[in-house]
């Protein structure tokens, strides 16, 4: 069963290729509008930005493993003495000893990371299929308004063939009545048509970023596994939504064990030096260094309810996954389904455009025989018409449902469609902050602000 389906679907795939191979170079090729509709993409911009909000997330999470320094200034009154003491100091803190659970919540923000980043993946993926769509649906509708508009050429020589026989007397004004009703239908078709295609050009401009330039054609189909099963295994491992859900659960197990850590003890060791700047004092300072061990004994419940929220939190994470391995599994079946059905359609549509060509011209050579009426040959029109339609968008759905089970598999992606176009690259400016430089105190802070040059500064 699977062999005869692969042999006729890569038969279908030969076919509707040569149909739409691109005809013209000026004109927009799919592979040129998806690398347009990924570079001019505010809604990829937008998320990189948030991105970059959860890779200083790590770099928040690795500076509370350093110590913390600070320069202290005070002054105090004595009111009763009428006496005020100054004190100037640095003050270092930094803590030694925690169970390992700031450890845990840097994993945790490095697993966040690698989550949202999958996740922007996804995004990739949804906005390249949108503008799969939109082109698809430009050239159906091209398409269709071709179709139509010989339809309404073919329809008024039939209109002025009746008109001339009814002159000679061959036909009635009944004939003639038909051929312009049909007229008729066929103009408001072309005008339904046309206002289609207006709108799925709206659709592009909105999915590409710019306006459309005529389409050259969507070329050959993409490459595809033979068979459900081969899909659905590539979809585990590559799949965006199923990667990030997984970086997801290891983020929230490790939350939950750096909130157990929460009931152990703290070490942390604090240092300070200062002195009195007045010019009274003897400019004499004093220096201590204090290691000091915590042990919560109670908080009121704070530490079990943080507990409860961790563990409630990777549950509902873990049932996501689920759900979402569910759904891309789901999302495969669909397309290959659809695959079936428009390669099935295509080839019928074949067999029925050939059929009704055939009987169309039979038909005009009978009526012109006086053996059929002007009726008889407006309908083998609008049979022909009706197939050639059927085939456009049978071949619009295979295309789309093609590109639909690459999204489903995780593979629509501009990486693995080779497009041309620069690739956003996520680990630029994690790399420049993760390891929390300090702006303009060290070589690494320096290279921050190259990074952030070159990624542009909002």
């Amino acid at each position: 069963m699977r062999v005869s389906f692969r042999n006729s679907l890569a038969a279908t795939f030969l076919a509707v290729g040569s149909l739409l191979m691109p005809a013209a170079v000026s004109a927009d090729g799919l592979s040129g509008a998806l690398a347009d509709a990924y570079r001019n993409s505010d809604l990829l911009e937008q998320n990189r930005y948030l991105l970059r909000l959860q890779d200083e997330g790590v770099a928040q999470q690795v500076a509370g493993l350093r110590p913390v320094v600070s320069f202290v200034a005070s002054s105090r009154w004595d009111i009763p003495a009428d006496r005020q003491t100054d004190r100037i100091s640095l003050q270092a803190e930094m803590l030694l000893y925690d169970g390992g659970g700031r450890r845990m919540l840097r994993d945790a923000a490095r697993e966040t990371v690698l989550a949202t980043r999958q996740s922007l993946v996804g995004l990739e993926q949804q906005v390249l299929l949108d503008a799969v769509t939109a082109y698809m649906q430009v050239w159906r509708d091209s398409q269709v308004v071709s179709v139509r508009e010989s339809n309404v050429r073919v329809i008024t020589q039939q209109l002025r063939a009746a008109e001339d026989r009814f002159e000679l007397g061959e036909a009635t004004s009944t004939d003639v009545a038909q051929a312009e009703a049909q007229l008729a239908q066929a103009r408001s078709a072309l005008v339904t048509a046309q206002g289609n295609l207006m709108i799925s050009r709206e659709l592009f401009t909105i999915a590409v970023g710019r306006e459309s330039n005529g389409l050259s054609g969507p070329g050959a189909l993409p490459s595809l596994p033979s068979t459900q099963a081969e899909a659905e295994a590539i979809a585990r491992q590559s799949h965006p939504s199923i990667l990030s859900l997984r970086h997801g659960v290891e983020s929230d197990q490790l939350t939950l064990a750096a909130a157990r850590t929460d009931y152990g003890p703290q070490i942390s060791l604090n240092a300070s030096t200062g002195f009195d700047p007045a010019p009274s004092a003897t400019g004499e300072g004093s220096s201590t260094i204090t290691l000091q061990l915590t042990q919560p004994l109670y908080q009121g419940g704070r530490l079990t309810a943080s507990e409860r929220v961790a563990l409630a939190t990777l549950h509902a994470t873990e049932a996501e996954l689920n759900q979402a391995t569910r759904e891309v599994l789901q999302g495969i079946g669909n397309a290959f389904a659809q695959i079936r059905i428009a390669s099935a359609s295509i080839e019928t549509s074949q067999q029925q455009i050939r059929a009704s060509r055939l009987a169309f011209e039979g038909v005009q050579e009978e009526a012109a025989l006086g053996a059929r009426t002007t009726l008889d040959v407006l309908d083998a029109e609008q049979t022909l018409l009706e197939a050639r339609i059927g085939r456009i968008e049978a071949q619009t759905s295979l295309y789309t449902a093609s590109y639909r089970l690459l999204s489903a598999m995780g593979l629509l992606t501009v990486e693995h469609l080779n497009l041309d176009v620069p690739e956003y690259d996520p680990t630029a400016y994690y790399d420049a902050v993760s390891n929390a430089p300090a702006r303009n105190l060290s070589v690494q802070g320096q290279r921050l602000d190259s990074v952030l040059d070159r990624l542009g500064r909002e």
